[in-house]
């Protein structure tokens, strides 16, 4: 007779894979038109000057230049300068 448990599998035992969110280009980096600057879930970060937000929130550049970081009532946002 066995002394132990047979070590049957477990369920609710998957995870999925990292979405590689985050800020890809930092302030005081410089940037080309198309070039990615924040990839998000939802718009925690609002577009300024010089940039756009794509269907699914990413943040891009639209110009060149420098990229800075503003607050504005709370809200933060993105330029390219």
């Amino acid at each position: 007779m066995a002394h132990k448990k047979g070590g049957g599998t477990t369920t609710k035992n998957r995870d999925s894979a990292g979405k590689r969110l985050g800020v890809k280009i930092y302030e005081g980096q410089l940037t080309k038109p198309g070039n990615i600057i924040v990839r998000q879930r939802g718009t925690r970060i609002y577009a300024g000057v010089g940039v756009m937000i794509g269907r699914d929130h990413t943040i891009f550049a639209t110009s060149e230049g420098s990229v800075k970081f503003r607050q504005k009532q709370g809200k933060k946002f993105v330029d390219v300068i």
